[in-house]
Parts: C-alpha cells; sequence; structure tokens
C-alpha cells in the first residue's frame, strides 16, 4: 500500500478537482498530467465524482487519482471500488482511519488543531492535510505547530491561490499544497484543456523549502 509521503515525491502542488461532467475527467486528468500534474484530488461533492474517478483510473495510467472529501466508512468504500488510490478527508475521526486501513487505502486526513494532529499522530499518520488552511491560521499556524511537531509535515489546502502556495511551500513542514486553482470551472466547462495544461505546468514549477523534499 502506497505511503502517502510519496504523494509529495510527484511534485509541489495536489489540484483539488471538483467534476460536474463524467465526460471531462479523462480529458482534464490528460491536460493535468501533460503539464506535469500526476496526483489528482476528486473530492466527492458531485455526483459525477466517483465515475470520474473510474475513469481517470481506468483510461489515464500515468495519474494517482484519489478521492477528497472522505467523510465516512461509506465514502472509503466506495472510492476504493471506483479505483482510487489514496483517500483525503476534510477532517480527522479514528473511525475513516480505521475504514481506510481495513480498505488497503492511504489517508492523507485533515486538520486543523493540535488537538487533531495528535490523535491523528495516536493512529499512526504523520503526513497531514491542513484544512482549511487559510481561514483555519495559515502560514503563523503552520509555523507554530512545527515547534511541539517536528515529526509531522502538512499538505496546506483551502484558500491557497498562485500567489500564496510559494509561501507555504517555503515552511519546512509543508510537502506539497492543495489547490483549486489549477482547474477553475470556467476553463473546464469551456473545455479549455490548453488552459489547464498552462496552469498545471507552472504549479509544477513552484518551489519547495530544500527540507521539505519528501
Amino acid at each position: 500500500m502506497m505511503n502517502t509521503l510519496e504523494l509529495a515525491a510527484h511534485g509541489p502542488v495536489i489540484p483539488v478537482i471538483v467534476l460536474d461532467r463524467v465526460d471531462d475527467a479523462v480529458p482534464l486528468a490528460r491536460a493535468l498530467v501533460a503539464g506535469g500534474v500526476r496526483v489528482l484530488e476528486v473530492t466527492l461533492r458531485t455526483p459525477a465524482a466517483l465515475a470520474g474517478i473510474e475513469a481517470i483510473a481506468r483510461a489515464v495510467p500515468e495519474a494517482i487519482v484519489g478521492a477528497g472529501t472522505i467523510r465516512s466508512a461509506a465514502d472509503v468504500r466506495a472510492a476504493r471500488a471506483a479505483g482510487s488510490a489514496f483517500g483525503v478527508s476534510p477532517g480527522y475521526t479514528a473511525a475513516v482511519a480505521a475504514a481506510c486501513r481495513d480498505a488497503g487505502l492511504p489517508l492523507l486526513p485533515g486538520v486543523a488543531t493540535a488537538s487533531e494532529v495528535m490523535a491523528a499522530q495516536a493512529d499512526g499518520l504523520h503526513f497531514l492535510k491542513f484544512f482549511p488552511a487559510s481561514a483555519a491560521g495559515g502560514i503563523p499556524l503552520l509555523k507554530a505547530l512545527a515547534g511541539p511537531f517536528p515529526d509531522v509535515r502538512f499538505c496546506p489546502t483551502g484558500g491557497i491561490t498562485p500567489e500564496t502556495a510559494p509561501l507555504f511551500l517555503a515552511l519546512p513542514n509543508v510537502l506539497v499544497c492543495g489547490g483549486s486553482w489549477l482547474t477553475p470551472a470556467a476553463a473546464v466547462a469551456a473545455a479549455d484543456w490548453g488552459r489547464i495544461t498552462q496552469l498545471a505546468r507552472a504549479a509544477a514549477r513552484l518551489a519547495r523549502a530544500p527540507t521539505s523534499a519528501a
């Protein structure tokens, strides 16, 4: 089973994808991969999500596709059945972590407080999604968490932009950022895959702190 730390080895940004149409899944994934972005998080926020994950897993083997917005054991089972290589949750519960272990689905769980970090660590998880990053305290909170949790690494997600992403990535305890700016709704709706590839190329070039390499 993949260690979620491996996800960070494929680039500094994981796109957070909301699919409204299953037919967009494969061309969108191919556009991102063409721009150098291989790790894709498709959120379970729409009826098209699971079928989209299944289509990407089948047709775009270069991509590493996972399911986001996992909130229950049922979500875990559905994501695994669709072919997800990993799961991402907006928060942390031991029940979701246990369901992921049972299903063999690597989990990147969301945390926003020191108590949630401790709960995730108690279950053996040390690479965590910091969400909602901007609203929950952003860079100052990540710097504060580095003191008591020197062995934890983060993927901040939520409210991050192309302008602020480099500031997050400069932190030693940040391995990768999650962001929705790589797949703007207007570009997806217009099937402007060239635009998606351009945004992916720019994201793939973002620099990270030397000590944050996975």
